[in-house]
């Protein structure tokens, strides 16, 4: 896992050299990067850890399709959370934890948003482990299936920016998190960088989210948010505009086996006056990401504001002085 602070221009504009190039401008190079694409495939999933990475990806999307009629129900707002608890005894070792030692951190809501024709099935997994590490208020909205074929990002970011407001006004807090995957990551952007939600959102983690589109969207009816997620369109033309004093920080992960981010680069967030932080992955795919054990990890250290086991050990390993 590699991880990248995104926090200048410079910074902004570093690429992986093995990633495939965009589509090629002249039907001369269409064969060159054919045959680049097909080498980067093969050196993505021709390892072991790639087909693992694989079979999990196609594992976990025949489960997902499995709940996705179950996640069509709304879930309903539970804002006690741990807090309903006037002992904590009951309580799992990682809940009790959290409500003594990080009251506040416990009483902060988490918010996780879906992507394209999905619902809040997909985070199953994931809810349940933050729960399990002591969040006490964790919920995931469901948007319109429709909203890929018939809805628009902007809209969909001001009915976000509605729930929050309702969110925080049943649990009583100022702040939120959010964890969007894919458009949802991309929905969860424009609420916090164009519609002041940087008031509301303390942390905004984006999984497997087209910040720069993606060429997939090319192969979708040429309906609203299809047209949105071309890279170059006129709303991700729109977020590179300067969003100055921005106070949510961001955490960005992408995979160079997204198989619905083309290229996968462009799952990094990028933009000078955010305080963001780029994560790649090397063998999960688009669905797996709710669900790999160092995504959610990484998610759950994030939004305690801890730095992952990982992480630190090369930092010591970097201050330790050398033998001899």
């Amino acid at each position: 896992m590699d991880v990248t602070g995104v926090m200048s221009p410079m910074e902004a504009t570093t690429a992986a050299a093995d990633e495939p190039a965009p589509p090629p401008s002249s039907l001369g190079s269409v064969a060159a990067t054919a045959w680049g694409g097909l080498s980067y495939v093969a050196r993505t999933m021709g390892v072991p850890r790639g087909l693992r990475g694989l079979a999990v990806e196609l594992a976990y999307t025949a489960v997902h399709l499995w709940v996705y009629p179950w996640g069509l129900l709304d879930e309903a707002l539970r804002p006690g959370g741990v807090h309903a608890h006037h002992r904590t005894d009951p309580l799992p070792p990682g809940e009790r934890s959290r409500l003594v030692s990080d009251l506040d951190g416990s009483a902060t809501p988490v918010l996780l948003v879906h992507g394209i024709v999905d619902n809040r099935s997909i985070f199953v997994h994931l809810a349940r482990v933050l729960r399990r590490r002591g969040h006490g208020t964790v919920q995931a909205v469901n948007y319109s299936p429709m909203t890929a074929f018939t809805g628009d990002i902007r809209a969909a970011a001001r009915d976000l920016g509605e729930h929050v407001e309702r969110l925080c006004a049943a649990s009583g807090v100022d702040r939120v998190h959010v964890i969007g995957h894919s458009l949802g990551g991309l929905i969860a952007r424009y609420y916090v960088q164009r519609l002041g939600g940087d008031d509301r959102v303390d942390t905004l983690v984006t999984l497997g989210s087209p910040h720069q589109g993606s060429h997939i969207a090319h192969l979708l009816p040429g309906t609203v948010v299809p047209r949105q997620l071309r890279p170059g369109s006129d709303l991700l033309r729109e977020l590179t505009e300067p969003a100055p004093g921005c106070r949510t920080r961001f955490l960005a992960v992408w995979s160079r086996m997204d198989q619905l981010i083309i290229p996968q680069r462009n799952a990094r967030l990028e933009h000078p006056d955010l305080q963001a932080t780029n994560v790649r992955l090397d063998h999960v795919g688009h669905m797996a990401m709710t669900i790999d054990p160092e995504v959610v990890h990484l998610v759950t250290c994030t939004l305690a504001g801890t730095r992952p086991t990982r992480e630190r050990a090369a930092e010591r390993a970097l201050d330790r002085p050398a033998a001899g």
